[in-house]
């Protein structure tokens, strides 16, 4: 069985963040294992959240493991607190990446057009040195802008984003995917590998929750991590977040605490088995 390791914060409540990564990469059959940037007792789409922030934590984890001996199929980073917590994650890396293995970061830095208050403003500059060398990276929207220094646009064309994508690409990332993208009433994923486009978009829905893009994120991983390549994965996980996101719109109550995707984890699992059978029977 593999093991990755997931470093972003973990919230007690609300389906974001570790406590999405960690079920999400379990169905996949990959062992996940956490290492926490901060912790939260709620996610912070709730009014109010406490926070324990842990960036002394970070160094000493990475010394144990080392010393355990204990290494990773893969590494994957969501949400960055600080420039300083950026610094012990790139070190993490030195140490634990392994050629072969996936480095997948999600570029967390911000949503509608605006950056995360707590980030500092040379944020995306550090970020735009963090993610050269990933195999692949999964900003939103806004995340793209930041990273590549333009103006936001809540709806850029098929065009502009494809250029946004290759400026990723050649800041040292294999595979750039780019959610949130939408035309014509679908919504969805554009990628980009090796001067290649891949697009797959789903019916919009008119619902918004937290850790939607988490969720994606973790999927899209979790497909790489079974063998599929970067199109059926952006595929898989595209598919899977948009029938959790349909599931939260028919569960109103539900939406305040994140996207409901535990009760489509199944729906996940059979995809994954499909195109494994497709790989198997080609």
């Amino acid at each position: 069985m593999k093991r990755i390791v997931s470093i972003q914060d973990f919230s007690c409540v609300g389906s974001c963040s570790l406590t999405a990564a960690i079920p999400v990469l379990s169905a996949a059959g990959v062992e996940c294992c956490g290492i926490p940037t901060a912790l939260l007792s709620n996610h912070t789409g709730f009014p109010t959240f406490y926070s324990k922030d842990l960036t002394d934590e970070l160094a000493p984890i990475g010394a144990q493991l080392k010393k355990e001996h204990i290494d990773f199929d893969g590494i994957y980073t969501g949400y960055i607190a600080s420039v300083e917590q950026t610094d012990h994650i790139e070190e993490f890396i030195r140490q634990f990446h392994k050629p072969g293995t996936p480095l997948f970061i999600d570029p967390v830095m911000g949503d509608n057009g605006r950056m995360y208050a707590a980030l500092s403003e040379d944020h995306p500059e550090r970020m735009r040195s963090f993610i050269s060398g990933a195999d692949i990276i999964t900003p939103n929207i806004t995340e793209a802008c930041l990273l590549t220094g333009r103006s936001f646009n809540p709806s850029p064309t098929l065009h502009e984003t494809k250029e946004m994508l290759l400026a990723l690409c050649d800041m040292g990332v294999r595979f750039a995917v780019m959610t949130g993208f939408s035309e014509k009433g679908m919504l969805g994923a554009v990628g980009c590998f090796d001067g290649q486009f891949t697009e797959c978009l789903t019916p919009k829905k008119d619902v918004a929750c937290s850790g939607t893009g988490d969720v994606f994120a973790s999927a899209l991983l979790g497909a790489v991590l079974r063998g599929a390549d970067y199109p059926t994965a952006m595929e898989i996980a595209t598919r899977f977040t948009y029938c959790a996101v349909e599931y939260t719109a028919e569960a109103p109550d539900r939406r305040f605490y994140g996207i409901h995707f535990q009760p489509v984890l199944g729906e996940y699992i059979s995809m994954l088995d499909a195109a494994e059978k497709r790989r198997s029977d080609d």
